[in-house]
């Protein structure tokens, strides 16, 4: 796999453990995974201040006002190259830029943030989307942050719709849909180890299918 240079991004729903998946196949892979790692690179290599990144991570910010206020804050910390637009557009660009560094830099696993649109145009790119079934979602969610299921569920849902929006607002695509990814998973129904052993396999058929596509 790591001979093959394949680079992998995992979209998902709050609750469908994607990280988790994530981390399961970078582990058996032998390769990086980037989750919020891609925030302190991104915060690093653009000087714009790592707490913005924090602040607008999988977020959408439509307020003028707020992105004028935070504008503020940043002057100083910046890129010259960045600082004629506004902050949410300079922090998308800036983790634009350095998913797409991460990348060249051979295989690895992204989570997350848009990575999937950032590497879009790469032919060693393999986009992933996790979703599971809502109870089980819940049942997770309660379990890590000892909520009831109904601060569960809120949590979920609110959750979803930020990672949505932001996704919608900053690609051409929209979040979630089958046809904007390589693959969709169930991990509700594979499991945890099983949605990972789904997309190791698939890459690798992938490969081993390469120069006979349609």
């Amino acid at each position: 796999m790591a001979e093959n240079n394949t680079i992998i991004t995992i979209g998902r729903q709050f609750g469908s453990a994607g990280r988790e998946i994530g981390k399961k196949l970078a582990s058996w892979l032998d390769v990086k995974l980037y989750d919020k790692e891609m925030l302190d690179r991104a915060a690093k290599e653009s000087g714009i201040c790592q707490e913005l990144f924090e602040t607008h991570d999988e977020k959408p910010t439509n307020s003028f006002l707020y992105s004028l206020v935070m504008d503020t804050y940043s002057l100083g910390y910046a890129s010259s190259s960045y600082t004629d637009m506004p902050i949410n557009h300079k922090v998308f660009l800036a983790q634009f830029d350095a998913i797409k560094k991460i990348a060249d830099e051979g295989p690895c696993i992204l989570v997350g943030r848009c990575a999937d649109y950032a590497l879009e145009h790469y032919p060693n790119h393999v986009s992933v989307f996790i979703h599971a079934d809502i109870n089980a979602r819940i049942r997770r969610i309660a379990r890590i942050y000892e909520l009831t299921d109904a601060k569960a569920k809120d949590m979920i849902l609110k959750a979803d719709k930020k990672r949505a929006s932001y996704y919608n607002y900053y690609t051409n695509k929209r979040w979630g849909d089958a046809a904007g990814y390589d693959l969709c998973l169930c991990s509700s129904k594979l499991g945890i180890d099983g949605t990972a052993e789904a997309i190791r396999q698939y890459v690798e058929l992938k490969e081993s299918t390469k120069d006979s596509k349609i």
